[in-house]
């Protein structure tokens, strides 16, 4: 429960630093915004190194299902688009195969 607590956190950091790159590139946002991106983004990587793995890439590869399910949720709650069929059926698939990575006896 707590490697789900912290993936979700890394994903919201991830996309909140990712979006404030964008607002400032894309959406005309002053250049301060890139400050409380440029943490965020830190807090993401920090907040994967929690996780227990010998692997880091595991740990990445286990994240992206859950990064993919956060940026839809992202784009339906901040960005008000809703996600279509395949956007969701994709996401599944992502989650599934995290859910592999994650719970595989090793």
């Amino acid at each position: 429960m707590a490697t789900i607590a912290i993936y979700a956190g890394a994903a919201l950091a991830e996309i909140a630093g990712c979006f404030a790159f964008w607002a400032w590139l894309k959406l005309g946002k002053p250049v301060w915004w890139l400050l409380p991106g440029l943490i965020s983004l830190v807090a993401f990587a920090w907040l994967l190194t929690l996780v227990e793995s010998p692997a880091a890439g595991r740990v990445f590869a286990a994240y992206g299902g859950i990064y993919i399910v956060a940026s839809l949720a992202w784009m339906a709650l901040v960005e008000k688009v809703s996600p279509d069929r395949y956007d969701l059926t994709g996401a599944a698939l992502c989650l599934t195969g995290a859910a592999v990575i994650v719970a595989a006896p090793r």
